[in-house]
C-alpha cells in the first residue's frame, strides 16, 4: 500500500474546513448582523469621566424609564460624521441619547459637538476605550438600544444612514418603543 504524505491531505482538510465555515456564515439568521453578547443583560456603565462642557453620561441615564440610546463616537470617525443629522433628528423627536466619545482628544470632540451640535443628554468622555470594551464595540459608530429598565434589547454596529438604517435600526426602535 503506498505511504501518503500528510502534506498532500493537508491542503484538502484546509478547503473543506473553509468551505464549512463560510457555509456556516452565509445561512445564519442575520448574515449581515452583529451580534452582542449583551442583548438581554444590563447595560454596562458609562465613563466615570465626562467630555467637559457637556453634561455627564451618568448611570441613572441608562435606565432612565424610557427606551434609551447609547452611541459610541468620535471626532475623527468619517461615519460618525454621516449619521450625526439622524441623531440630531432623533434628538428633536424626544429620542434620548447618550454619547459615548472614545479614542479622541477632547478638544477634537468638544469642537465638533459645538460646530455640528450636541444631539447627546450626556456625553462620556473614553479616550482609552476601556468603556467600548464593556460594550464590545469594536469600531465607530455603534448605537444600542436599551429598555426603560437599562437591559440591552439591539446593537447597531455602523453609521445610521440609508437604508440599513431604515431596514435594520428603525423596526427594532420601534418594536423597543412598542412603536410597531
Amino acid at each position: 500500500m503506498p505511504k501518503v504524505s500528510p502534506m498532500m491531505v493537508a491542503p484538502p482538510l484546509i478547503f473543506a474546513a473553509f468551505v464549512a465555515l463560510a457555509a456556516v456564515g452565509m445561512f445564519r439568521d442575520d448574515p449581515d448582523g452583529l451580534p452582542s453578547t449583551l442583548v438581554g443583560l444590563p447595560a454596562p456603565g458609562v465613563p466615570e469621566k465626562a467630555l467637559e462642557g457637556f453634561p455627564p453620561a451618568t448611570a441613572e441615564m441608562l435606565a432612565s424609564g424610557d427606551v434609551t440610546l447609547v452611541n459610541f463616537w468620535a471626532s475623527w470617525c468619517p461615519p460618525c460624521r454621516a449619521e450625526h443629522p439622524k441623531l440630531l433628528e432623533m434628538q428633536a423627536a424626544g429620542i434620548p441619547i447618550i454619547g459615548i466619545n472614545f479614542k479622541d482628544k477632547a478638544s477634537a470632540a468638544a469642537g465638533y459637538l459645538i460646530e455640528d451640535d450636541n444631539p447627546f443628554i450626556g456625553v462620556g468622555f473614553d479616550p482609552q476605550g476601556r468603556t467600548a470594551i464593556d460594550w464590545g464595540v469594536t469600531a465607530p459608530p455603534e448605537t444600542f438600544i436599551l429598555a426603560g429598565d437599562g437591559t440591552v434589547l439591539y446593537r447597531f454596529a455602523g453609521p445610521l444612514v440609508g437604508s440599513d438604517y431604515e431596514q435594520r435600526f428603525l423596526p427594532e426602535l420601534k418594536a423597543a418603543s412598542g412603536q410597531d
